[in-house]
């Protein structure tokens, strides 16, 4: 396993880090905790050693199962990050009845990465006049988090803005070959190189897209090496940054842990040939794709039960793969849920962390499938 070195942190986390968002789930949607305990275990064990959840992800239920999971382990022996979600908080007593509900759902002393969640615009704001940074610095004297930083959904100047407010510990920002323009990107990453703020990084693989292309685009990397996955690409290009230090992926498989692993085993970042094989690829893709949806379900539920990410989901690999039946299938399977029966509301665009004028693509998504 590859592991960083922070000297501001005096913090040494394994490269890849356990994104707790996306276990495999049951049949009702619970999180499968035999399977999910399953795939934590065997990257912990195989050297894994930072684990990120938050307060939202699988509807409450990720920290306290990582928690319950993590008591195996000795407390010294893993980083743990988790994030206070200011998108739900409209007062510095709630934010405090949050972080004491996270202390005994991870069943915690203390949090290793401690992150104001999905920060924007609006969300900032409330960051500043709720007086939540000098809580969270009282915090880190106190002990009960060890290190203090954000993570982010918007634009570059929104960026610039939260990272020149103070000396963050360390950021987590949305990043990929793809995604090198939009939100902090490229740019943002740059900055962070300039104010010594390390970097976590989210979305690597796009909600998995990046992982399975069409076989055109497959084909440019696997005529290069045919023995490393699609996925792996994504990883290292991100993980080869000077100042990425942790990687973060949302798995969902136990086969997608082993192969996340075999990427960073034997780390080897990209060389000169290797970033124009991405570079290409990333202007095949771009040519391609429908939108921006990364399946991070922050959009759901829908008050009129439409499918989001799922209508997205199906648009974007129609786009990809060109499979007419498959995408007509797929919609039909829908049912109440496709795209057709939005009733516009708005209520999903304020929580799309992408800024996709869902809306509007839900409409496209419609007329497309019933054009095929």
């Amino acid at each position: 396993m590859e592991y960083s070195k922070i000297d501001k942190l005096n913090v040494n986390p394994s490269l890849l880090g356990f994104g707790c968002m996306r276990f495999p789930k049951k049949e009702d949607g619970t999180i499968d905790e035999v399977e999910a305990e399953r795939m934590l275990d065997y990257a912990i064990e195989s050297g894994v050693t930072y684990i990120d959840t938050a307060y939202p992800y699988h509807d409450g239920e990720s920290e306290p199962f990582v928690g319950r999971v993590l008591k195996k382990y000795k407390r010294e022996d893993f980083y743990l990050a988790t994030k206070l979600p200011m998108f739900k908080i409209d007062s510095l007593e709630q934010a405090k009845e949050i972080l004491e509900e996270q202390m005994k759902r991870l069943d915690v002393d203390y949090v290793d990465f401690y992150l104001l969640h999905a920060l924007n615009k609006d969300t900032w704001k409330k960051v500043i006049d709720l007086n939540i940074i000098p809580y969270c610095e009282e915090l880190k004297k106190q002990g009960r988090i060890k290190n203090f930083g954000f993570s982010f959904h918007d634009d570059y100047e929104v960026f610039e803005e939260i990272i020149n407010y103070r000396d963050w510990d360390f950021c987590q920002i949305q990043l990929n070959y793809i995604d090198t323009d939009i939100q902090a990107g490229m740019k943002g990453y740059k900055l962070t190189e300039e104010k010594n703020v390390p970097l976590v990084i989210m979305e690597p693989i796009k909600g998995g897209a990046l992982a399975s292309l069409s076989d055109d685009i497959e084909k440019v990397f696997t005529d290069y090496n045919q023995n490393v996955s699609i996925s792996s690409w994504a990883l290292r290009f991100v993980a080869s940054l000077p100042n990425v230090k942790v990687v973060l992926s949302g798995m969902s498989t136990y086969a997608q842990v082993e192969d996340n692993l075999a990427t960073f085993k034997d780390f080897k970042p990209l060389d000169q040939d290797e970033e124009k094989l991405v570079e290409k690829v990333a202007n095949m893709i771009k040519a391609k794709t429908k939108n921006g949806c990364t399946g991070c379900r922050y959009c759901m539920p829908c008050p009129f039960g439409i499918d989001i990410p799922g209508n997205f989901k199906l648009w974007n690999e129609y786009g990809m793969l060109g499979l007419k039946n498959t995408a007509k299938r797929r919609y039909t399977n829908l049912g109440d849920a496709q795209a057709e029966f939005c009733k516009k509301c708005g209520k999903c665009e304020k929580l799309c962390p992408q800024s996709i004028k869902i809306r509007e693509d839900l409409k496209q998504v419609a007329q497309d499938i019933k054009n095929l």
